[in-house]
């Protein structure tokens, strides 16, 4: 089949984690023979970023590492039935231009032979819900939701004629365990961003590196200076941007790490953690994560990962995992385990191919059963 995916970016991921699970649906697409190609707008946020914060090297170090990835950039001027003509299957991001959500719409609508599909990996459907729902979604087939509460939000707000769960997971091509001996004791990876998660990251991240006095780092962008502060105050270095292909050698090179959702999620959508959370347990290093209610049973609790209720447990705990190798190898094997038997992208890719068949298509002749 083929399949065209339109994203902000599949080329940057600078504050846009869903290029991180795209690139790895798409190679596993392309493992089980299909083909896939994204498109991205010529004026993309998290690209012009990229390119004002590191330089096209960035650009050309993302070709090197996904050779067989291909993306095509449109604008204004650009015809999209053209580029809809060979399409069996077309997977529209939340994050298009809703004017382009609309016409994409209309074109299946008015009789597009490829099945479309919305994709939302965001919160805006509770925290900017006036947004979500003036969106034009009568002409897709479904929608696909990274959470079951995202999906029970769609449904009882009348958005989308049907509406899927469909969770992210990580790319184990990419993420996965690097024989090194660790540097320092901690690593934090992830975006300071829209003040989502300060006060969280103080009590859970900053506050337990300090009173523990661990060598700890931080990666990630969009950190004001006060947070900046706030980091240097604690003894934290912090490195800026790294790319995500990067990500596994930075775990390697630390003890723990930590997982802190943004208070959307915990508040508003739970169920649903940061992709951080299934590439670190990827890498097989030892993690302990604040407070949200995994109401899906993603993981288990305590065995692939700690919990920490409040700072104090964290500190407990952060201290329990760097001073005791077997728990810190237990807790690898199971957050291993985990992820190899449940949350890659391989999982997904069939997933998808799965709820494709479950709206009447034969994902080997790409023809309409109904």
């Amino acid at each position: 089949m083929r399949f065209l995916f339109y994203t902000h970016s599949l080329i940057s991921d600078w504050n846009h984690g869903n290029a991180h699970f795209l690139r790895g649906v798409m190679r596993e697409l392309q493992g089980l023979g299909h083909q896939a190609l994204a498109l991205e707008p010529e004026v993309s946020w998290s690209r012009d970023n990229l390119l004002a914060d590191q330089g096209p090297d960035a650009i050309a170090a993302f070709h090197r590492t996904f050779p067989t990835l291909h993306t095509r950039r449109y604008d204004n001027r650009t015809r999209h039935e053209d580029l809809l003509d060979d399409a069996d299957v077309v997977v529209v991001h939340e994050w298009t231009d809703p004017s382009l959500i609309a016409e994409l719409g209309a074109v299946r609508r008015h009789g597009g032979r490829f099945t479309l599909l919305f994709h939302d990996t965001h919160h805006r459907a509770v925290s900017a819900a006036g947004e979500i729902g003036a969106l034009d979604l009568s002409g897709y087939d479904a929608v696909l939701a990274f959470g079951e509460t995202l999906r029970s939000r769609y449904l009882d707000a009348g958005w989308g004629r049907q509406v899927f769960t469909w969770h992210e997971a990580a790319d184990v091509a990419l993420f996965r365990p690097i024989a090194q001996t660790p540097e320092a004791d901690l690593v934090w990876i992830g975006n300071w961003g829209d003040g989502e998660r300060s006060a969280e990251l103080t009590e859970f991240l900053i506050d337990p590196v300090a009173a523990l006095e661990l060598s700890a780092t931080v990666r990630g962008v969009r950190y004001p200076d006060a947070a900046l502060e706030r980091l240097a105050s604690a003894g934290i270095a912090y490195g800026g941007w790294v790319a995500n292909a990067d990500v596994p050698r930075e775990f390697a090179r630390h003890r723990v790490t930590v997982h802190v959702p943004r208070a959307p999620y915990v508040e508003a959508l739970p169920g649903i953690p940061t992709i951080r959370m299934f590439e670190a347990l990827a890498c097989g290093i030892p993690l302990v994560s604040a407070p949200w209610d995994d109401c899906e049973e993603m993981f288990r609790p305590g065995i692939d990962h700690l919990r920490a209720r409040n700072g104090s447990e964290m500190r407990t705990q952060l201290s329990a995992l760097l001073n005791d190798d077997d728990m810190r190898h237990e807790v690898v094997a199971a957050g291993l385990e985990t992820i190899r038997t449940r949350h890659t992208c391989r999982h997904r890719a069939e997933e998808l191919l799965a709820i494709l068949t479950g709206l009447g298509i034969n994902v080997q002749t790409q023809e309409r059963l109904a």
